[in-house]
């Protein structure tokens, strides 16, 4: 579980080390009540990732357990390994990355070319952990998890407390949810002060398959999302922390994050990937409808992508 204290120590400790992403306002005539644009895909690595990487590293380091010959291991489809290999470099320690091997080249790219040493292991990601997992206990490596880890999860949450500091109020937050620690992050950081929604592929409902079991539950992982939001379960602190603020949930279709990732090169030349598109697709496709006077922050949380396929 975190809090929002969590997530202002985050702040404390990663900042001057990540880039401060900018907010836009959305075209006035295309939906209702005012929806603010949050360009987190601008971050450094691409990703709202950096954050929270750069938070446990840190973290580690404080209490005397990152060891400069071992550093890290993470076990990430891509984004999240990026994120801890940036971060682990700045610091001047190695990274070890296990990626599944359906992981994007270009992703796979990027891991080498931050220095990283790469592993891929296994189909999906639950088989790249469990190597990763394997490999920490017989180095000492510290572990990071992509989403489940309080500092990981702490660190991403601090989109919500710039978003708050940028917009001054918010009443409603558009995330996308994989393995949930960006939505955990982001609800305990505004607890209190606006709604957190979040907007998953139909193929890929971590989060809603666990609010309806009642607690976290394996689902089938599909689509063209997958690559980012392809999670088999929600992380028990995002589902802790959904439940304790009342976030909800909204399943978008492959059709409608395709159609939200175009419109978003198309009107406003943003290019982001699949899954930072699933928030964006449920104001497009209806799935989500502001009040007249409402105001919506959509996280747009990564850019990592071909922007060929576009």
């Amino acid at each position: 579980m975190i809090t929002r204290t969590d997530v202002d120590e985050a702040c404390a400790r990663i900042g001057g080390r990540i880039r401060r992403t900018p907010l836009i306002r959305a075209d006035a005539e295309s939906f209702p009540g005012d929806v603010r644009l949050k360009c987190e895909f601008m971050q450094r690595t691409g990703t709202f990732k950096a954050r929270g990487a750069f938070n446990r590293l840190l973290a580690c380091r404080e209490r005397g357990e990152l060891r400069n010959d071992v550093g890290i291991v993470v076990a990430s489809g891509g984004n999240a390994g990026l994120a801890n290999a940036y971060a682990a470099a700045h610091l001047g320690v190695p990274a070890t990355v296990f990626v599944p091997e359906s992981a994007p080249a270009v992703k796979v790219k990027k891991l080498w070319a931050v220095g990283a040493t790469v592993v891929q292991r296994g189909i999906e990601y639950a088989e790249a952990y469990d190597a990763a997992l394997a490999y920490a206990a017989d180095t000492g490596a510290v572990v990071c998890h992509a989403y489940d880890q309080p500092e990981i999860a702490a660190g991403a949450g601090t989109v919500g407390s710039e978003l708050l500091e940028q917009l001054g109020s918010v009443d409603t937050i558009l995330v996308a949810v994989g393995g949930g620690g960006l939505m955990g992050g982001i609800a305990a950081a505004v607890e209190g002060a606006a709604q957190v929604v979040g907007v998953e592929p139909i193929l890929a409902p971590t989060l809603h398959a666990a609010l309806a079991a009642g607690e976290p539950v394996d689902v089938g992982v599909a689509g063209v999302a997958a690559d980012s939001l392809g999670a088999r379960r929600i992380g028990r602190i995002g589902f802790d922390v959904a439940v304790r603020t009342g976030v909800e949930s909204l399943l978008v279709s492959d059709d409608d994050i395709v159609a939200a990732r175009s419109q978003l090169w198309q009107e406003y030349r943003m290019v982001v990937e699949h899954g930072a598109a699933a928030a964006y697709a449920a104001l497009l496709s209806g799935a989500y409808v502001p009040a007249a006077d409402e105001r919506v922050a959509v996280i747009l949380c990564g850019a990592n992508t071909d922007p060929a396929t576009l």
